[in-house]
């Protein structure tokens, strides 16, 4: 199958995609075998739906939420965290800011961004305070025009945001993130660039304020996540990425200090219908390095969107000196937006994991799935929701101070059901 028969319809941060009408391809999958024989099955005697009370939060949407991306930070510095989310429909980048009575007030920064699916935080000017990354799509839905962006929403103090276009006129972009990758005393940023039948990873090196150099490391389509962190130890920073398509790779791209990148491929699928759909650092095993969690459940690239057998949930073990290890962790079905959390407060972290994509109405359509960590990192599925759907990014955060993290999610209607959707979502444990 091509890449342009595959092309997808949204490659959100955390990638969502929608084919148009398309043949339906089925590939030999030999991992699919692997997370099969180590798979657990459902045990809701703990952590169940009584686990969770959930309420939304934010205005009531006047169309089908598509909600692509949600983030906590204090951006008002008052201490309490607040969220922004990607609001796809409207083209803004939403702030929810959290008063001391725990409430929740939305409101719009900026101005309008076309098509933005990831945000992250920065001081990127370096004058002290909170600047918002944004990747910009553009459009959603297939275009092989270059018409993707990279946003910086300049924080002029009491929450006034200027839009700053960093980059424009390019592959549809879908994660952004900032480091000092040459060591020069300010941040560059890691981009990737989903694109449609070509996309990008590079860096852009800030070569004065305000001004960036850019630099291709890698040109394929597909590219979903980037997350930056020193993988190897060296010193410097690192970029990690995971490139969906028909390439269906985890990638590290190391650096050697200045700015010159080395890529290797971590790990890699024989299926290229293997449905990569998400990627996070998250130190699993408590050992001191980043391990690499990370979904495959992008089953949206049909004519008939819906779930796939080898749907599932993954963590590539960081065994140092650059060397990684596949681990598998459960099925699930539709899988996306992986973190890591200790949700059951027993001391060690679990992987919670969304449904973006599912047979929704049947009883065993989980939209939101705990893979509880027995200590020895072996996992045992336990569903914690059922609604609502198409939930397409979830964080894990103590939002109200008390020693607890809530999980926040995000709903992404982009297909039927629409009886049961969600706009912002917060879930805590009770």
């Amino acid at each position: 199958m091509s890449k342009h028969s595959r092309a997808k319809y949204t490659a959100l941060a955390l990638c969502l995609s929608l084919a148009a009408s398309i043949a339906i391809v089925f590939w030999p999958n030999p991992q699919a075998t692997s997370i099969q024989s180590s798979y657990t099955k459902n045990d809701s005697s703990k952590l169940d739906f009584d686990f969770l009370a959930r309420r939304s939060i934010g205005k009531t949407s006047e169309s089908v939420p598509w909600i692509t991306h949600i983030a906590a930070h204090d951006l008002d510095r008052d201490g309490y965290l607040d969220l922004l989310a990607c609001d796809a429909q409207e083209n803004r980048i939403q702030f929810l800011r959290q008063t001391k009575e725990g409430e929740w007030i939305e409101q719009s920064l900026g101005s309008e961004i076309e098509g933005p699916v990831h945000v992250d935080f920065a001081d990127i000017d370096g004058d002290g305070d909170t600047d918002i990354l944004v990747a910009a799509m553009g459009m959603v839905l297939p275009n092989r025009e270059r018409i993707g962006s990279v946003v910086v929403l300049e924080n002029r103090g009491n929450l006034n945001f200027r839009n700053r276009e960093i980059l424009s006129n390019t592959d549809r972009v879908t994660d952004v993130r900032a480091a000092d990758f040459d060591k020069d005393g300010d941040l560059d940023l890691a981009i990737g660039q989903f694109g449609y039948d070509r996309g990008a990873i590079r860096w852009l090196e800030q070569s004065s304020p305000w001004n960036f150099k850019s630099h291709d490391i890698l040109l394929k389509s597909g590219t979903i996540n980037v997350e930056t962190s020193d993988i190897d130890n060296d010193g410097d920073s690192d970029i990690i990425a995971l490139v969906s398509q028909e390439w269906e790779e985890v990638y590290c791209f190391f650096n050697d200090g200045t700015g010159e990148f080395r890529p290797e491929i971590l790990w890699g699928s024989t299926n290229q219908d293997y449905g990569s759909s998400g990627l996070k650092l998250a130190d699993l095993d408590r050992d001191g390095d980043q391990d690499i969690l990370y979904t495959n459940g992008d089953g949206f690239d049909y004519s008939n969107p819906g779930p796939r057998p080898w749907h599932g949930v993954q963590w590539l073990e960081n065994r140092g000196n650059g060397f990684f290890v596949r681990k598998p962790v459960g099925l699930m079905a539709g899988a996306f937006s992986p973190i890591a959390s200790d949700i059951d407060q027993d001391g060690d972290l679990d992987i919670l994991a969304s449904s973006a994509c599912n047979e929704w109405g049947s009883k065993d359509a989980f939209s939101l799935v705990c893979f509880e960590n027995d200590g020895q990192l072996h996992f045992t599925k336990r569903p914690l929701a059922l609604s609502p759907t198409h939930i397409v990014s979830i964080i894990a955060e103590d939002l109200d101070g008390d020693g607890v993290q809530e999980i926040v999610s995000a709903g992404f209607h982009a297909y039927p059901p629409w009886d049961d959707t969600s706009r912002i979502s917060i879930w805590s444990p009770q």
